[in-house]
């Protein structure tokens, strides 16, 4: 029985861990900025040490304010169109828009939870 329990919390551990949101596409981010809802825009790499560190967060994020703000990841190496539309020169860049889809606040480098909360409040989230 012990074993068991030490295999399930390994295994939740383990899937905390991966947690990644899928990479939006201009249909998703067209949608998420004209929802009416506060968005913060995530734009890194899968392969990027501090976006790997953010990845949970922002999964944890996406889940707590579904259907008060969009939570979004752009992987920029397979999106480098993405990458030039928003202007990004290092990676993570994060930016935040309003609910009428207006660019609130950016910023670059690893952003941890309590920051990009106030992110999201900044951009409107209540």
């Amino acid at each position: 029985m012990r074993a068991l329990i030490i295999a399930a919390a390994f295994l939740l551990f383990a899937a905390t861990v991966q947690a990644e949101l899928p990479s939006a596409n201009a249909v998703i981010i067209k949608q998420a900025l004209a929802s009416g809802q506060p968005t913060v825009i995530d734009l890194g790499a899968r392969s990027c040490i501090p976006c790997k560190k953010m990845a949970p967060i922002l999964e944890e994020l996406s889940a707590t304010y579904r259907g008060k703000a969009n939570v979004l990841f752009i992987d920029v190496r397979e999106d480098q169109a993405a990458a030039r539309s928003f202007g990004i020169q290092m990676i993570p860049t994060q930016i935040f828009f309003d609910g009428k889809g207006q660019e609130v606040k950016r910023h670059v480098g690893f952003m941890d939870r309590p920051d990009l909360i106030d992110g999201l409040k900044a951009a409107g989230l209540k």
